[in-house]
């Protein structure tokens, strides 16, 4: 009987995959860790393992000698494909096509918090201040797609819906509610107009520190960046220079080069940001969101083993 071994962060999401899972496919030994500690702990046994592609550590990974197919519950799993542990062999699965809502949604909450100030209001709230001005509107405002995959498809009709032009940076040549299309080489000029910048884009080699000086000072000095993506994608550094000196009116971030974001990060007391962590596809219905696929890849993979899951991916 082959172990399948499922570990997601918050234990009671854990329980409610190894019961669902368990009823559709009895023939399987399937368990649950609640702690990195147990995941290791049954680690040897392991076929299959479904968790959090981005927290699977090396060790972990290593520690799984019969592995031979890992079912990520989230988009991005650039770390496992870097991971030398990883074997060349093991296929990959994600879950795409689910996160559009709840990304789009951070994304508009962060727009609409920079662009009225929310911080400001709030300390106004609490110091029984009555700091009454005009707010600015996301009506009319220009906000810049950088990728245009399935997340910028919802985000783009969120934004239209509430009166926004909407550009992306691209190689396609067209998308659903997308008014100009920049190739990736005019990134600057992209920027440039934007009132919202919007990172959108996987993590690769190719887009690491997309976002860094140049673009920065391209941007108009009332705009603001937002980057729910990855981390690396944008040069905090650079972020930080340009949140200091005011070349940029602000930023809002989900996604750090370095996860938990310190506590001593300077990013945490820049000036005009607005830092979230990394909760833009955590949903309280995530666990829903995701169960279809992973049924589909599991019935896949019970009828034809691993070469058979449809769209994996493989470390090269």
């Amino acid at each position: 009987m082959k172990t399948i071994l499922i570990r997601h962060e918050l234990p009671d999401w854990t329980d409610w995959y190894v019961d669902r899972l368990g009823a559709e496919f009895p023939g399987y030994d399937i368990r649950g860790a609640k702690s990195a500690g147990e995941a290791m702990a049954e680690a040897p046994d392991a076929r299959v393992y479904v968790g959090i592609g981005p927290q699977m550590s090396p060790a972990l990974v290593a520690a799984m000698p019969k592995l031979e197919w890992v079912q990520s519950l989230t988009t991005g799993v650039d770390n496992l494909l870097a991971m030398e542990e990883m074997p060349r062999h093991v296929p990959i699965t994600t879950c795409t096509g689910v996160q559009g809502p709840q990304m789009s949604e951070l994304a508009l909450m962060l727009m609409l918090a920079l662009a009225r100030r929310l911080p400001a209001l709030l300390d106004a709230q609490r110091s029984g201040a009555w700091d009454r001005r005009p707010q600015p509107l996301l009506h009319g405002k220009t906000v810049c797609l950088l990728g245009l995959g399935q997340i910028a498809e919802v985000l783009a009709l969120y934004c239209k819906t509430m009166g926004m032009r909407v550009t992306g940076v691209s190689g396609r040549d067209t998308a659903p509610n997308v008014d100009r299309i920049y190739a990736r080489s005019a990134l600057a000029d992209a920027a440039a107009e934007a009132d919202f910048l919007v990172v959108l884009v996987p993590l690769s080699a190719q887009t690491r520190h997309i976002v860094g000086a140049e673009v920065l000072a391209a941007m108009k000095p009332g705009a603001f960046l937002v980057n729910i993506a990855r981390g690396g994608c944008v040069d905090e550094d650079a972020l930080l220079d340009a949140l200091t000196s005011g070349s940029i009116a602000g930023a809002g971030m989900d996604v750090f080069a370095t996860e938990p974001l310190p506590a001593d990060s300077p990013l945490r007391s820049a000036p005009n940001a607005i830092l979230t962590p990394h909760v833009g596809g955590f949903a309280d219905v995530y666990h829903e969101q995701c169960f279809p696929t992973l049924l589909e890849n599991f019935r896949a993979y019970d009828a034809g083993g691993p070469d058979a899951l449809p769209g994996a991916l493989r470390r090269t």
